[in-house]
């Protein structure tokens, strides 16, 4: 499975979003640091959750981190993050 469709999975599952945007951003750090010549090191996403409801954003990343845990800590270099609840700007 992608990288790209992997994230989307996982935070489809542990977080239920109402809207989720997952953008592979990894030809734009080709050469740099952390590209690994696979096309899928670096994602920008934003994520819409009532989960997010009542959390600081520092909370709120930490369950998005939770859910991508291992592609963090291989695959994925980079990840971009946007965590609103309903209602809120993002």
């Amino acid at each position: 499975m992608r990288v790209e469709e992997e994230i989307r999975a996982r935070l489809a599952a542990a977080l239920a979003p109402t809207r989720l945007e997952v953008v592979n951003e990894s030809a734009l750090h080709a050469g740099h640091a952390g590209d690994d010549g696979s096309g899928e090191s670096h994602f920008r996403v934003v994520v819409e959750s009532a989960a997010f409801a009542g959390k600081s954003r520092v909370a709120r990343q930490r369950m998005v981190n939770a859910a991508l845990a291992d592609l963090l800590a291989g695959r994925v270099h980079a990840l971009a993050l946007s965590c609103v609840a309903p209602g809120e700007d993002g």
